[in-house]
């Protein structure tokens, strides 16, 4: 196997949780108001350092669409999923962005989901 080439993106970004690759710049970012499983995700235009798996239809809440699931090139994590396809005519604009699960991933200040979540849940309790 040959050596594991990254991009290294400039200014704010945000990277995998796990081995802290870059995935996106925080310019790519359309919208946080995205769910999956685990809570928030985050629709991007564009992500780096990403493999794409085999397409497969999915229910979601907004409708049938075609994904693929992606992973980081160098920990080979879950890290979200690309829209291939979007069979309403009403969400074809997410066709070829992409989706990042706020829980895998960290922010160019190192800030988490759940860490920042655990702060909101700290400032709460000490009222």
């Amino acid at each position: 196997m040959g050596r594991l080439y990254l991009i290294q993106l400039d200014g704010p970004i945000y990277s995998c949780k796990h081995c802290h690759s870059h995935l996106a710049n925080c310019d790519e970012l359309l919208s946080k108001s995205f769910h999956c499983r685990h809570g928030k995700a985050y629709l991007f235009n564009n992500v780096v350092n990403v493999s794409v798996g085999p397409q497969e239809d999915r229910m979601m809440t907004s409708g049938r669409h075609t994904v693929a699931d992606i992973y980081c090139n160098c920990c080979q994590q879950l890290v979200g999923w690309k829209y291939e396809s979007a069979y309403e005519k009403s969400q074809k604009y997410k066709e070829g962005k992409f989706i990042l699960e706020r829980a895998k991933m960290i922010d160019g200040h190192g800030s988490d989901f759940y860490s920042d979540m655990h702060q909101v849940v700290s400032d709460a309790e000490d009222e």
